[in-house]
């Protein structure tokens, strides 16, 4: 085990770097394999002041999730700029998106994988920011559905089925642009666009989709 450190540092950034490495040890071996002895030794610190700040593994890990969400909310919100036509912004949400995904893996893991696996608390934790970032699309959809059909009473519930459909999708590309060697975030981004907008911009321009009528069937005497 190596040596641990005793030099004196505020709590908040020592407690940054607890979180630094159980995003790490969490995100790599999974929460029930986990230990607190690896994540106080890769932070450098011991084992009872890990449970000093942070009280439980438990509540490690749901801070962990709390600050990687937070991150990943932030992340969006501030790639997207707000006077670009609806398709740029949307580029540029996903552009940020799965770039932060990329850049944080670890995070990614646990917040997509861990997280959700592994009880009600935790599961509830992510459900909240997935909620955040859902409602974000969904104005940044109804933005551009209402400029293109020129109603800006357009109601919220045209839209809103689009946006979950559009973050799930993220959240599963994101899980499989990590796991695939070569794939990049501008790839990945790139993906989904087409994917969504091919859709979204016939719906922008008023040419939904529509089913075929159904045929009647044959009268049975």
């Amino acid at each position: 085990m190596g040596a641990v450190k005793t030099k004196r540092m505020p709590r908040a950034v020592r407690e940054q770097q607890m979180l630094d490495a159980a995003v790490r040890i969490f995100g790599q071996r999974g929460y029930m394999a986990a230990s607190m002895d690896e994540i106080a030794e890769l932070a450098g610190v011991s084992k009872p002041l890990v449970y000093l700040y942070l009280n439980s593994k438990e509540d490690l890990f749901t801070a962990c999730i709390r600050r990687e969400a937070g991150a990943l909310v932030e992340a969006v919100r501030a790639g997207v700029r707000r006077d670009l036509p609806a398709d740029r912004q949307l580029w540029e949400g996903l552009g940020a998106f799965f770039t932060h995904t990329a850049e944080n893996p670890d995070a990614w893991s646990v917040l997509h994988l861990q997280a959700r696996t592994h009880g009600e608390p935790f599961a509830a934790e992510v459900t909240a920011m997935r909620e955040e970032i859902v409602a974000f699309v969904t104005q940044l959809i109804l933005a551009g559905a209402r400029e293109a059909h020129r109603d800006p009473d357009l109601p919220e519930g045209e839209v809103a089925g689009l946006a979950e459909a559009l973050v799930g999708a993220a959240e599963s590309l994101a899980a499989w642009a990590n796991a695939t060697p070569g794939v990049t975030a501008h790839q990945a981004a790139a993906t989904l666009m087409n994917f969504a907008w091919a859709g979204l911009g016939d719906l922008m321009a008023g040419r939904p989709w529509a089913p075929p009528e159904e045929q009647p069937g044959p009268h049975v005497g």
